[in-house]
């Protein structure tokens, strides 16, 4: 992970994240999109990604996933993981941000998004944790609080679930004891 921002801020604000907000194209799948003559979309996904957002859901954040394009294998993906609030279709990403933040009672400082291209950067302005996965277009590399050391599609998402729930003393105690090799 490349920081922007100074560890001791960065940490203090991803004490505060309640909710996550996770684009697709590009960060949950490596940005490509597969169409087939039949008219199927292929996307593919990381399942140490897929993983961490279990485990997300299970440390208390709320998972939420906003895209741009429409796609029935988001549907299906999002179930699989027991993501309920799912905006496909979405130009304006940060309207989305205020109607879950005026749902659930949160301040913007305590969401974050992971995003990778420049219809993203409204959004990423707006949260209290701004996040990139590190093929991200590089004018959204330079605005964001975080970027990740791995690519979309390639475990980006679940980087920054860990880093953002080890800065709460969240990540399991499992996974804590086998990278430190107690």
């Amino acid at each position: 992970m490349r920081r922007v921002g100074k560890k001791k801020s960065l940490t203090a604000r991803a004490r505060k994240i309640r909710l996550l907000i996770l684009d697709v194209d590009g960060v949950m799948t490596d940005g490509r999109i597969i169409l087939d003559n039949l008219g199927n979309e292929w996307k593919a996904f990381h399942v140490r990604d897929g993983h961490a957002i279990k485990v997300a859901q299970q440390a208390g954040l709320q998972v939420a996933i906003v895209t741009g394009r429409q796609s029935e294998v988001v549907n299906r993906r999002a179930a699989e993981l027991g993501v309920q609030r799912v905006y496909q279709k979405i130009w304006d990403k940060a309207a989305v941000l205020e109607t879950i933040l005026r749902e659930e009672g949160m301040t913007a400082e305590e969401a974050a998004f992971i995003g990778d291209d420049i219809v993203d950067l409204p959004l990423l302005g707006r949260v209290g944790l701004s996040m990139a996965v590190a093929d991200a277009d590089p004018e959204v590399r330079r605005r964001v609080h975080w970027v990740a050391r791995e690519r979309g599609g390639r475990g980006a998402v679940r980087e920054a679930i860990a880093w953002i729930l080890k800065a709460q003393g969240k990540w399991p105690l499992s996974v804590r004891s086998e990278k430190s090799g107690k």
